[in-house]
C-alpha cells in the first residue's frame, strides 16, 4: 500500500484548555492553550501564514469557548484564515457546507474533549472518508490535541482511570478514526500518570506501538511511519513486540497484570521513531519546513 502523502500532528494537550477531565475527576478544566510553538509548527507544515485551517470542536462539551481560544491563538502567530466547525451530531457531519470546506482547506485540527464523541459522530461519514482520501493522496495536514490525537489511530483508548490501569479490564479500547495503523496514542501522559494505562493497551494489542504524548509536546508523522518529536516536553514510546510473558489472557478482570520485556523509549524534541522498523532515531531532521518570522 502506498504511503500517505499527508502529515499527522498528534499533540498531547497542555494545561487543560477545555478538554474533559478523566473519569473520576470532578474539577472543571480551564482554557489555557498549549504553547504557541506547537501551533507555529502546524501552520508551517500546512503551508505558512496563508494556510486555510478548519478547527473541529466536536470532542469538546464547551465548543464555543474552545473555538474562540483557537482563533485567538492562531491569530497571535499571524494565521487568520482559520474557521470553526461546531459539528455536534451525525446530522451535522453530513452537512454539504462542512464537506465543501474540508475539500478546500489545507489543514484540519481536532480539539480536545472526549474522543468517543469523535468516533461515534464521524464514523462512516463522508467527512471522514474525505479526510482519509485527502490524507492519502495530497499534502494535507491532520492535527489533533488530547482527545483529537488519541482518536487518530485505528486502535483507540476511550476510558481508563490511571489509578486502576494496572488491573485487567480497567482500560477500554475501541476503533478510532483510523488515520494510522499499528499505534495507540495517549495524551496528557506524564501529568496524569498514564503509563500503566498505555502499557495495558499495548499488552492487549502487542502489534501496536504505544505513543504517550506529554503536554506541549507532539509527534509529527510523515509517510504514515516516520515520527519526529516536537514541542518542549517528552514523548514516551511503549513497544510490546518482544513481550515474552503476559498474564493478560489468563487472569480474571480486576487482577494485576504481569508483563515481561516491555520496551520503553523516551523521545525529546528532534528525536524520532520509525514505526515499521521499531527503531529509535537520535535526530530525525525530517522536516523541510520553511522558517516563519514571529508576528506579535
Amino acid at each position: 500500500m502506498q504511503n500517505p502523502k499527508g502529515k499527522l500532528i498528534a499533540i498531547g494537550g497542555a494545561e487543560d484548555k477545555g478538554t474533559e477531565p478523566e473519569k473520576g475527576e470532578v474539577f472543571r478544566n480551564n482554557l489555557n492553550f498549549f504553547e504557541l510553538g506547537i501551533l507555529k509548527r502546524i501552520v508551517a507544515e500546512s503551508g505558512g501564514f496563508a494556510a486555510k485551517i478548519e478547527v473541529i470542536t466536536t470532542a469538546s462539551t464547551i465548543p464555543y469557548e474552545v473555538g474562540e481560544n483557537y482563533l485567538n491563538a492562531f491569530g497571535k502567530i499571524g494565521c487568520t484564515d482559520v474557521n470553526l466547525m461546531h459539528i455536534r451530531n451525525r446530522e451535522d457531519a453530513q452537512n454539504p457546507e462542512y464537506i465543501q470546506r474540508i475539500k478546500e482547506c489545507d489543514c484540519v485540527m481536532f480539539s480536545g474533549g472526549n474522543q468517543l464523541r469523535l468516533t461515534t459522530i464521524f464514523g462512516g461519514t463522508r467527512i471522514l472518508n474525505l479526510l482519509h482520501t485527502r490524507y492519502q493522496q495530497e499534502r494535507f495536514v491532520i492535527a489533533g490535541t488530547s482527545a483529537g490525537a488519541m482518536a487518530m489511530s485505528n486502535t483507540m483508548i476511550y476510558e481508563g482511570n490511571a489509578a486502576r490501569a494496572h488491573l485487567k479490564g480497567e482500560v477500554k479500547i475501541t476503533t478510532g478514526l483510523g488515520f494510522m495503523d499499528q499505534v495507540i496514542f495517549d495524551s496528557h501522559f506524564e501529568k496524569r500518570g498514564r503509563f500503566a494505562r498505555l502499557a495495558q493497551a499495548v499488552s492487549a494489542n502487542p502489534s501496536c506501538i504505544g505513543i504517550g504524548l506529554g503536554e506541549d509536546t507532539g509527534m509529527l508523522i510523515t509517510n504514515g511511519n516516520r515520527m519526529e518529536a516536537i514541542g518542549s516536553g517528552l514523548v514516551i514510546i511503549v513497544d510490546g513486540h518482544e513481550i515474552m510473558h503476559s498474564n493478560m489472557a489468563d487472569i480474571p478482570e480486576g487482577n494485576p497484570l504481569s508483563i515481561e520485556n516491555l520496551k520503553v523509549h523516551f523521545c525529546a524534541k528532534g528525536n524520532g521513531y520509525i514505526v515499521n522498523q521499531r527503531s529509535f532515531v537520535e535526530l530525525m531532521g525530517l522536516s523541510t519546513t520553511p522558517v516563519m518570522t514571529d508576528i506579535y
